[in-house]
């Protein structure tokens, strides 16, 4: 179908058969999820646009990217590099422990899978697409110039060839190998925290288990039981607040002691970056049930917990996950999020 015979219907139909994919991309230059979607958004209006003048040279999926890679890198002039809190500070001993919350655009956003993982049939390709939105290498790609982290995430992530990201960026192919060769490097100086997470897609029966015993000792606030699910070095974040925490000792302690309004809770659980998941929803004296809390994410390695993450603004995380914003206290689970 050329331009000239799109109708108004066809052209939008063709136009979000691309849309996860390239929320995908956007989230991974952007490292926000609602600033994904408006650069998604965008992307298509100016597609709708200017659709007229798309001459076929190129695939309807090369264009959008060209578009998509424009309005992205516009949206980073601005020089905003989302983070964790680790990326800020340095960790803190509980006994310093004090909430400080930074402003929403400080902070790496979390993203539900269903969201930014298009669907595939090739399980070493859903691997790695699950593998490019985990924290920890989102974190990573923040590091990153914006045009080597479009380099980067088109050649190894989306698999384009070198000439094709050279075309979508008006440059040459040496260009391109040069700046994928410095974005390697600059990955390679970093391991990040979180990067070790080894999650098997689908879980295996191990990991399974471990999350089922999360589920148990968390909704139980049985510290022994989640001592013994967590690595020494195990970290929790609490987005938007800057403070983070290492070790089982200080994890814990916090949640006895700040985080002790938390006991009770109940685990719902969610598919986001890449990672098992839960939204936590914890008592609520005055309405009863349970009201939204956190979004969870976690990172196991070697048969532990290494990663506690928690994002707690419920009124923007909860929609984004499709997951009610109250739950009755008869109610101890709801269905999935998407």
């Amino acid at each position: 179908m050329t331009n000239s015979t799109a109708t108004p219907t066809d052209l939008d139909t063709r136009l979000e058969a691309h849309r996860t994919e390239l929320t995908g991309y956007c989230y991974r230059m952007l490292g926000s999820s609602f600033e994904a979607e408006d650069a998604v958004q965008d992307t298509m209006v100016r597609a709708w646009r200017s659709y007229d003048k798309f001459e076929g040279r190129s695939s309807l999926r090369s264009w959008l990217y060209r578009i998509a890679t424009n309005v992205c890198l516009d949206m980073l002039t601005a020089g905003n590099k989302r983070a964790r809190p680790m990326d800020l500070t340095e960790s803190t001993p509980l006994a310093q422990a004090a909430l400080s919350p930074r402003p929403d655009n400080t902070w790496l956003e979390p993203m539900p899978d269903a969201r930014v993982l298009p669907m595939t049939s090739d399980p070493a390709e859903a691997a790695i697409a699950k593998e490019s939105v985990r924290l920890a290498f989102m974190a990573a790609l923040q590091k990153l110039p914006a045009k080597q982290r479009a380099v980067l995430i088109l050649r190894e992530v989306l698999a384009w060839k070198a000439s094709e990201v050279a075309e979508l960026l008006d440059t040459s192919v040496a260009s391109v190998n040069s700046a994928l060769q410095r974005a390697r490097a600059t990955l390679a100086e970093r391991q990040e925290p979180g990067a070790e997470a080894a999650v098997s897609d689908p879980l295996d029966e191990d990991q399974q288990k471990l999350l089922d015993r999360y589920v148990a000792a968390f909704e139980g606030y049985d510290m022994t039981a989640l001592t013994a699910l967590l690595h020494e070095d195990a970290v929790m974040t609490m987005p938007p607040f800057d403070l983070w925490l290492t070790g089982v000792g200080d994890i814990t302690g916090f949640m006895t002691t700040l985080g002790a309004p938390c006991a009770g809770s109940r685990l719902v659980p969610v598919q986001v970056n890449g990672l098992p998941g839960f939204a936590q929803y914890k008592p609520d004296p005055e309405k009863g049930g349970f009201s939204p809390w956190a979004v969870q994410v976690l990172e196991i390695s070697d048969g532990r917990i290494t990663g506690f993450h928690c994002f707690l603004d419920t009124q923007r995380w909860f929609p984004l996950f499709d997951l009610p914003l109250h739950l009755e206290a008869e109610t101890d689970q709801v269905q999935e999020g998407a």
